[in-house]
């Protein structure tokens, strides 16, 4: 369950990198190879043949199946990081009868089975998993020779500091169950995997199980819990109630699988209470609460919020949108194809998300480098670093800026960093009025305190909710939001990330007593992708 971050935009980070030394390691470890130099015979160059990537994969099979770690590690391009990984596997791990079936060779590509048996002190269970391997080419000898990732060994080993190790677990299991009392578990709701591990791994003790022997992934680098694999014996799961819905969860998790790299939550804004949380990431990483990249134009519920309570002006007031605007030194412009409109009020430059119309507000008095900054803190809860959800989570970041981070940060761009539970707070507040932290565990079970805010007065927050039930109905998130019943109301959004070409899409709404926000890296729009993913939890309600 390693955690990842991808950079973005503007001194954000989304994801984290993981794996191995991988071949870019390649000249540090060539001399433990054997790898550093042939003495003047002539090097091969170019990718492997398919002959050369049959051999080696062949005699490394040969080697782990035999157990020969030593042996196995020198037809890779790491000999030390194998060799320690290697010797785990059937020693920490107690992991025998080892039987590699290779697949087809997809050109340097090898996919392959392992049959394998795991026995720890009278326990034995058999274990099966799929992996490949890739053959590549040793930079100074041109040999032909593993490239090694630790997830060539088995696919949860995601960075250099994980390990595989069987003994008697940590914590005890837990049975999750949802709001209603249904089971959660990994198999039905794939992307809770890593959420039911934290769970675990936080609540196991005071859910009131014993711990049984289990195969696991040590996460030794980055403070993650274990990762079960197998279980030799049963320990006894404790019950733990969460605030998931198992509707909702469901329709989550099939709506991510439509996006690459896509993440959403929905929270029940009476309560603070989280309704789904779901990932589709290639790192499996949570970055639905974790993550940290600009959220667009749906910043824009913050921002309006400031410019009303602070009298700048209100949801029938002025907000003209030209064609660009010019914020010390620096020029912004609006999508393509906006008309400009220099008669149009607050909540048509929101229904449009008219950038121009923001920047060209954010300098009214009484405004300040400040102002964004305290609006999100005191009336939305956001940038303290205090929110206590069950299991690690972030709750943005609006930091106070002048020049042209000031005007990019309120239309979400600049030095603003947000995640799909945030946006979906953010909603929640604007709606309602208050600020209620989101949690997944009630704090009742082990008496932590969730973050306070003063949220919005009864004036701002009916203007919001208006305007973004305008939006949802006839601005650019009415696409998306058509054929929903019910109370409705939305916000678009899409952020620049540097030096790619597509933008991250961002979309949040709400539904009744629902509120959802998601986000989509280079997913365009946000009606392209994050829209749809917001709809479907939505359409499947708390």
């Amino acid at each position: 369950m390693g955690k990842g971050v991808k950079a973005a935009v503007i001194g954000s980070v989304f994801a984290v990198m993981v794996g191995g030394a991988g071949y870019g390691a390649f000249n540090i470890v060539s001399a433990l190879n054997d790898d550093g130099g042939s003495g003047g015979s002539e090097v091969k160059s170019g990718p492997p043949s398919g002959d050369e990537v049959k051999e080696t994969s062949e005699k490394f099979f040969a080697a782990w199946e035999e157990g020969a770690s030593a042996s196995a590690a020198e037809y890779t391009n790491n000999n030390a990081a194998a060799r320690t990984l290697l010797d785990a596997y059937t020693g920490d791990a107690h992991i025998t009868d080892i039987r590699i079936t290779p697949g087809a060779a997809r050109k340097t590509t090898v996919p392959f089975t392992v049959k394998a048996k795991v026995s720890y002190q009278g326990d034995s269970k058999p274990l099966t998993y799929k992996s490949s391997l890739t053959v590549v080419r040793g930079l100074t000898t041109g040999k032909a020779l593993v490239d090694w990732k630790p997830s060539v060994i088995h696919p949860e080993l995601r960075t250099a500091e994980d390990t595989l190790v069987t003994s008697q677990s940590a914590t005890p299991p837990i049975e999750a169950v949802d709001r209603d009392g249904k089971v959660l578990t990994k198999d039905k709701y794939p992307s809770l995997g890593p959420i039911l591990d934290a769970l675990r791994a936080k609540y196991g003790e005071k859910a009131g199980g014993t711990p049984g022997v289990e195969l696991f992934v040590r996460h030794n680098g980055d403070g993650s819990p274990d990762t079960p694999l197998l279980t030799l014996s049963e320990g006894e799961a404790g019950k733990l109630e969460t605030t998931i819905s198992a509707s909702a969860q469901a329709a989550a998790e099939t709506a991510v699988k439509k996006y690459a790299e896509s993440s959403v939550v929905a929270v029940r804004p009476t309560t603070g209470e989280v309704l789904a949380v779901a990932n589709n990431r290639k790192d499996g990483w949570n970055a639905a609460f974790e993550g940290a990249a600009p959220p667009g134009s749906t910043m824009k519920i913050v921002t309006s919020a400031m410019l009303i309570d602070n009298g700048v002006t209100s949801m029938n007031g002025p907000a003209p949108c030209p064609d660009d605007a010019v914020w010390q030194g620096q020029t912004f412009r609006n999508l393509k194809n906006m008309a400009p409109n220099e008669g149009a009020t607050l909540t048509n430059s929101f229904m449009r998300s008219c950038n121009t119309a923001f920047i060209k507000l954010i300098d009214e008095k009484p405004l300040t480098d400040e102002s964004l900054t305290t609006e999100a803190q005191t009336r939305f809860g956001l940038g303290r670093d205090n929110w206590k959800t069950g299991i690690t989570s972030v709750d943005g970041s609006v930091p106070a800026e002048s020049g042209p981070d000031r005007a990019a940060n309120a239309i979400g761009q600049g030095k603003v960093t947000m995640n799909p539970l945030n946006m979906a707070s953010v909603t929640a507040t604007a709606i309602t009025g208050d600020f209620r932290q989101p949690y997944l565990v009630s704090p009742k079970l082990d008496g932590r305190k969730l973050a306070t805010a003063k949220g919005l007065p009864y004036a701002t927050a009916s203007q919001l909710k208006q305007m973004m039930r305008l939006t949802a109905t006839q601005g650019t998130a009415a696409p998306v939001m058509r054929g929903l019943g019910g109370d409705i109301g939305a916000k678009t959004g899409s952020a620049e990330v540097d030096g790619v070409e597509t933008s991250n899409s961002w979309f949040t709404g709400f539904r009744d007593d629902v509120a959802a926000a998601a986000m989509s890296e280079n997913g365009g729009h946000g009606v392209d992708a994050a829209g749809p993913i917001v709809k479907a939890v939505l359409a499947a309600g708390g």
